[in-house]
């Protein structure tokens, strides 16, 4: 018989172990996120992300308890984090939820004091949201064919919904049918941190959604529907990333370059709010800003378009 020879196995490098106390801390401070904290479901699972690369790179520091965390391990993770390539953004965020595992391991008496209390935060660079003029929007809504099924009458709703309220892809996602009052023009947003909000919306729209419920969604309704306004296919309620996946889908169809999420709709919604005279104050209240220098942003986006306008058509520009 022929000799057979077997191939060594191939080593891998062994996972840096997370200090020995961290699951269970870990556990414990994602579900105190919940229940005292009443933390947003992404924003939890972002944390639990950002928390998971900080306990790794701690055993890769040695780091053998939480109760011998250092201030400086914390710098040197954020350290590495920025120069992983990750954005200022990021970064920021992974702090932020760093912060906050400190502050539940003082309060379980793991740690004595608050180590991450004096580490300064990355300074957030103001990058202005990427804008579409009028135009593009209005192709991108234009894509689907409501006539062709009850998916692209969905899918036109969608679109139309985001564009004409500035709502987040969450927010959206959560929509049931009493939401939305065809007779007041108006639709209940749950943002974050289970904040309420009333945002009018446009009859145009309106009219999609309509079309929609009255004619198609019935098609997709099973019995795990509930009262969810946008279905899936298999008639469950769309996901946040249902919404992502729709939108770049329709980007595509019209031609539409860059990177277009229904965050950029949202950015669309502001920015031509505040072009046509809307008071900053209105504005913050229809996004659900909690702090009115997040909704300033869109006031620079509409002088940057200003400023390129005046350059290209007056003389001295």
């Amino acid at each position: 018989m022929p000799s057979t020879t077997t191939q060594p196995a191939r080593k891998q490098a062994p996972r840096a172990a997370w200090p020995r106390d961290s699951s269970g801390h870990l556990a414990g401070f994602l579900d105190y996120l919940q229940a005292e904290c009443g933390l947003a479901f992404n924003t939890r699972q972002a944390y639990h992300s950002d928390l998971r690369r900080f306990l790794t790179y701690l055993g890769r520091a040695a780091v053998r308890d939480l109760a011998s965390l250092k201030p400086a391990h914390i710098v040197d993770f954020l350290r590495a984090t920025r120069d992983s390539g990750l954005s200022v953004a990021s970064t920021s965020r992974a702090l932020a939820a760093v912060r906050m595992f400190c502050r539940y391991l003082v309060l379980t008496r793991v740690l004595d004091h608050d180590i991450a209390a004096d580490i300064d935060s990355p300074k957030k660079w103001h990058r202005l949201p990427t804008v579409l003029d009028d135009d593009s929007v209005r192709q991108i809504i234009a894509a689907p064919d409501p006539s062709q099924d009850a998916h692209a009458c969905r899918d036109r709703a969608i679109l139309a919904v985001l564009y004409a309220t500035g709502m987040r892809a969450s927010e959206l996602a959560d929509l049931n049918l009493i939401d939305i009052n065809h007779n007041l023009g108006v639709v209940r947003v749950l943002g974050k941190g289970s904040k309420e909000r009333i945002v009018p919306i446009a009859q145009e729209a309106l009219d999609m959604v309509g079309r929609y419920v009255g004619a198609y969604r019935n098609a997709l309704k099973r019995e795990r529907s509930g009262d969810a306004l946008f279905l899936s296919r298999t008639g469950g309620r769309l996901l946040r990333e249902d919404i992502f996946r729709i939108v770049r889908k329709y980007v595509r169809r019209a031609a539409v370059r860059g990177n277009v999420t229904p965050h950029t709709l949202r950015h669309c919604f502001a920015t031509q709010l505040l072009s046509h005279g809307a008071d900053l104050r209105s504005v913050q209240e229809m996004l659900g800003h909690a702090d009115i220098a997040t909704t300033q942003i869109y006031t620079h986006v509409d002088a940057s378009r200003l400023k390129a306008i005046h350059k290209k058509f007056h003389p001295r520009g």
